[in-house]
């Protein structure tokens, strides 16, 4: 029951709501103390998701951490980000209530937000990384009490036995995606009209050759030299580079060697006063692109592994809900609360994973890593297979029982089946993508170079894959 000290909160109790007075429900609850918990909640999600958004970029270019290492902390973050809030229910529902949990939460999460501005402006350099990490630890423990509470709190504000609370509440949570969608346009508009407001202060820099213009020069230059070889009309190799410096000089390979003719200097090229980009391409251009062509057949296979990903936040949270979810009599288990597992899975995985595997592995291997990047994503890749089988037979039963009581017309139906039967699937899951989603970042940020770095970041596999959900 929520607490009484709450003045915005409805009494939880139905036989007390009776004896409120008129005027007093007229001042409190309703849309107008629901409106003031929505921009609370926008400002924890904004803080949370712009921080977890951009902690890797941090990690690896300020801090200058490993891929490997970065990828764990932000892993193991996320994960005890994920696991907190049932502490933080436990404690609002057992002891403060959601009022005095969120606003403990909030003066936590601002702690937080304050030292991790402070640990990367005016903390010394030795001790930043300690600070750094303290404050992101405390911002867990700040969003385990705003998570479960501050929709809940707010959805509090309608009282069931008024019917026009009741009809404002049926509605609160759409209104409150709208809101935060709205606030969501506001913001962008508010931040474009800052960013505009120092044009004149700027040092602009121009634009440099886009990656995607040098990879069709690459191929240009090879179609127009295609009866070229080195020892038939060929003057030798380009080496030059006018791109800016700090480039990585790559040595010359043997795989896509048809792209090799953009490279070679042909009787037009030697007697030409400028060099033309569309005919003549250096050696380090060359084979930044056979990097990328290299890479492409791992991304195409590794896009169905993140179409089982999207199934988490898709149809085994709307498989959870027509299972039975009950603990106790008063108790139910939100559909998407097993999404916590996979977070738990990491949060245990990657440690031992580092610390365990890799050096049992290397052993026995000898290589650095344990095992091979590809070795790595292919487990995820095979574990993935195992858990679309195990989802696959736990729904074959759910459908069979659903049958056996004729609820397969009744969508919202609950069928005899319980929620737990869908852990293994979850486990599964998070042990795939422990494997192969690092993987895949340590391959791609190992093998993008040169003009492709800033592209290594734009690999995501979560787009693509909807559209393959979406052809299903």
């Amino acid at each position: 029951m929520e607490s009484s000290v709450a003045a915005v909160a409805i009494d939880n109790d139905p036989r007390n709501s009776s004896n409120l007075s008129s005027r007093k429900k007229s001042s409190t609850g309703g849309w107008s103390t629901a409106v003031f918990i929505i921009f609370v909640e926008m400002a924890e999600r904004f803080a949370f998701y712009g921080l977890a958004g951009n902690l890797i970029t941090f990690l690896t270019n300020d801090l200058g951490e490993p891929m490997s290492t970065a990828a764990k902390h932000v892993n193991t973050w996320v994960g005890v980000s994920a696991i907190f809030p049932f502490l933080g229910a436990f404690i609002a529902d057992s002891y403060l209530g959601r009022f005095k949990t969120i606003l403990a939460s909030s003066v936590i999460y601002f702690s937080g937000m304050v030292l991790l501005t402070l640990s990367v402006s005016v903390i010394p350099l030795h001790y930043r990384e300690a600070v750094f990490f303290t404050a992101l630890y405390i911002l867990a423990i700040g969003e385990g009490g705003h998570k479960p509470c501050v929709q809940t709190f707010a959805a509090d504000q309608f009282d069931e036995n008024n019917p026009q609370e009741k009809a404002a509440k049926s509605s609160f949570f759409n209104w409150c995606w709208a809101a935060g969608f709205g606030v969501l346009s506001v913001s962008l508009a508010a931040s474009s009209a800052v960013f505009l407001a120092g044009i004149k202060r700027y040092r602009k820099q121009g634009p440099t050759r886009s990656p995607f213009t040098m990879l069709a020069q690459v191929f240009v230059a090879t179609a127009k030299k295609r009866r070229v070889s080195e020892t038939h009309g060929g003057r030798g190799i380009c080496y030059e580079d006018d791109r800016i410096s700090g480039r990585h000089d790559l040595a010359r390979t043997n795989q896509f060697r048809f792209l090799d003719k953009a490279m070679i200097i042909d009787n037009k090229d030697f007697m030409s006063n400028t060099k033309d980009p569309w005919r003549l391409c250096s050696l380090n251009q060359v084979e930044e692109v056979k990097l990328v062509l290299r890479l492409i057949p791992i991304w195409l296979a590794c896009l169905v592994f993140s179409a089982v990903i999207t199934q988490i936040n898709t149809f085994f949270t709307k498989q959870g809900s027509t299972m039975l979810r009950s603990i106790g009599p008063n108790f139910r288990v939100p559909p998407a609360a097993l999404q916590c597992i996979v977070g738990l899975e990491i949060l245990v995985l990657v440690p031992v994973y580092d610390q365990v595997f890799v050096p049992m592995a290397r052993k026995i291997a000898g290589h650095p890593r344990g095992i091979t990047m590809l070795q790595r994503i292919g487990a995820g890749l095979f574990v993935s297979i195992l858990s679309m089988v195990v989802a696959a037979l736990v729904e074959t039963a759910r459908v069979n029982t659903a049958n056996e009581h004729s609820l397969l017309d009744t969508p919202k139906a609950v069928v005899s089946m319980s929620i737990w039967w869908l852990v293994l699937q979850y486990i599964l899951i998070g042990l795939g993508d422990c494997l192969a989603v690092v993987g895949l970042q340590e391959l791609f940020y190992d093998q993008m170079l040169g003009s492709w770095e800033l592209c290594k970041h734009s690999y995501n596999l979560s787009g693509p894959s909807h559209y393959i959900k979406a052809w299903e």
